[in-house]
């Protein structure tokens, strides 16, 4: 069985995702369909052997969708921009269509010239042209609702078409009776109705698109952990290329301060890389020859040359986010019953409007009145509610933990998540800020605290080691400023050396004490902090340990 994400385009609700998905079920060769409307998007599994891509895409413009594709985690809608621009513009039609059928309700001045009782046919004409352009505007909403209702799968859109074209056709002979002579049929027009309905079915879906949007966020931040350009090394000479062009077995080159681009195996150098967005552990990890690096991981301090082993969808996080949008397509329990009451509810309310049509005019009640009992029914039953706030809910806490580095491997388990009252961490070092932090500080001289790790941190903040962030964040935290420092050195693989103050100053592990053969006092000391397993930095001030400092 093979497995594929496709972006859809079209779904407004969840009668939409349940038809499509109770369609595509039906057809030989899919084993499973699961339909985001959140996300609009729909993961597939099929026999390949039966069927492909191609087919699939025609299965889903038979349901009333289009298929744009396979979904890409991080693909714009080119469209959004100029959908702002037509909603506006709409906006502000609607509001003077509000103020040419209605003002006079509330007792705004009226224009003359287009007043329902003196110039009746200039009114009508006036609100035949808006009509005509909010039903352009709102054609997408027409057609996806008579499309459904014609495979059987009637949705929100069905509802409102339903209504607004029962009333604009209304309209429409009321027009033909105006311009017959007969001008009290100007109080029989629902133009404006049919108008302000659509434009507000436009409004709501703009407010859900911006909710929509963010929930995509936190994939799109994984997505752009790894960078867009790499260095390849081509006839021994480097090379920027995009990460498209990475090839398996090409050499890539990374230098401090860059990012891996693609999954490797280091050939030549050595470094510390943060590898945190994985691993959570806030120790950067040093890496040598025949060690594997990560795509998306930092590199601090040195210049490596690795082989790429897995590019594109096969790298790390690309799996990471195939798993997060697999996730927000799987289905919770309270999910599920949403579904099935939606996908009953849309034919139920038809039902209802029918019958409240038919009974008002069996009531005595005119035709007109009858109508607008139908269309009021239709509208205002719209399930906008039932159907997206538990998926819109579902995605959105799956989007938060992605964001805070949890991963979501079904819906279900946030569900079952109210459940859990114990957690359970199996090692030492599992819970971390994600970056290094000083933790314990061991003071054997008569400095203050802050003054002495003001010359620590003025001194760290000249090294590239992984530890300094520590140190150069501590000084922020407590506002403390850099000061001067001379003869700096950094001693690879010991620590460094520098003068503050008039002071000597040596920074580092243990065995930069044997190498500049200070006799270490501390040694019970440096066994208890490192017990925890966290990193241990000696100061030494003109020969003299004076303090013993323990990161995590």
């Amino acid at each position: 069985m093979k497995r594929i994400v496709l972006a859809i385009d079209g779904m407004t609700c969840s009668s939409c995702s349940n038809g499509l998905e109770k369609y595509l079920k039906k057809q030989t060769g899919i084993s499973n369909v699961s339909v985001n409307l959140v996300m609009a998007n729909a993961l597939i599994e099929f026999d390949e052997t039966i069927l492909n891509q191609k087919k699939i895409e025609e299965f889903v413009k038979e349901a009333g969708f289009k298929s744009l594709g396979l979904f890409q985690e991080n693909q714009e809608q080119s469209k959004s921009k100029n959908e702002k621009v037509k909603f506006i513009i709409f906006t502000f039609l609607a509001i003077i269509l509000f103020y040419l059928s209605m003002g006079h309700m509330v007792g705004l001045p009226t224009i003359e010239f287009f007043d329902m009782h003196k110039n009746p046919i200039n009114y009508t004409i006036s609100l035949l042209i808006f009509a005509i352009s909010f039903m352009i505007y709102g054609f997408d909403i027409l057609k996806n609702g008579f499309k459904n209702l014609i495979h059987k799968s009637p949705n929100m859109d069905t509802l409102v078409a339903i209504g607004v074209l029962s009333s604009f056709l209304y309209s429409l002979y009321s027009t033909y009776m105006i311009f017959s002579g007969h001008h009290h049929y100007v109080e029989n027009l629902y133009f404006e109705s049919s108008a302000i309905v659509i434009y507000f079915i436009k409004l709501g879906r703009f407010i859900d698109r911006i909710s929509k949007d963010k929930t995509k966020e936190a994939i799109q931040n994984l997505v752009t952990i790894t960078p867009n350009y790499a260095v390849i090394k081509v006839d021994g000479q480097p090379k920027q290329v995009t990460i498209d062009e990475v090839q398996k077995g090409d050499i890539v080159i990374c230098k401090p301060g860059e990012k891996i681009a693609v999954d490797g195996e280091i050939t030549f150098g050595k470094a510390h890389l943060d590898e945190a967005f994985i691993t959570g552990e806030s120790k950067k990890s040093a890496k040598t020859i025949g060690a594997k690096v990560i795509a998306g991981s930092f590199n601090y301090d040195g210049y490596i040359e690795y082989k790429a082993e897995r590019i594109g969808k096969e790298s790390t996080i690309s799996e990471i986010v195939q798993l997060v949008v697999e996730a927000s397509n799987t289905k919770a329990p309270i999910s599920k019953i949403a579904d099935k009451v939606s996908g009953y509810f849309v034919p139920t309310v038809i039902i209802i409007a029918l019958v409240t049509f038919f009974a008002y005019l069996l009531l005595g009640f005119d035709f007109s009145t009858s109508l607008i009992t139908f269309v009021t029914v239709l509208v205002v039953a719209c399930p906008c509610s039932l159907g997206l706030a538990t998926p819109l809910a579902i995605v959105i806490s799956e989007g938060l933990c992605a964001s805070k580095g949890i991963l979501v491997k079904k819906s279900e388990i946030l569900e079952n998540a109210r459940k859990v009252d114990t957690v359970v961490f199996d090692k030492t070092g599992t819970l971390t800020y994600g970056t290094l932090k000083i933790a314990e500080i061991k003071n054997y001289s008569n400095k203050p605290e802050k003054d002495l790790m003001q010359i620590i941190g003025s001194l760290e903040s000249k090294s590239t080691h992984p530890i300094g962030n520590a140190f150069t964040d501590y000084l922020k935290e407590n506002k403390l400023e850099t000061l001067n420092v001379k003869n700096f050195e950094n001693i690879s693989g010991y620590g460094m050396i520098g003068s503050v103050q008039s002071n000597e100053y040596i920074l580092g592990n243990s065995k930069i004490l044997s190498k500049y053969n200070i006799e270490n006092t501390h040694t019970k000391d440096e066994e208890n902090l490192a017990n925890d397993g966290n990193s241990i930095v000696y100061v030494v001030e003109n020969r003299n340990i004076i303090a013993l400092i323990r990161s995590k």
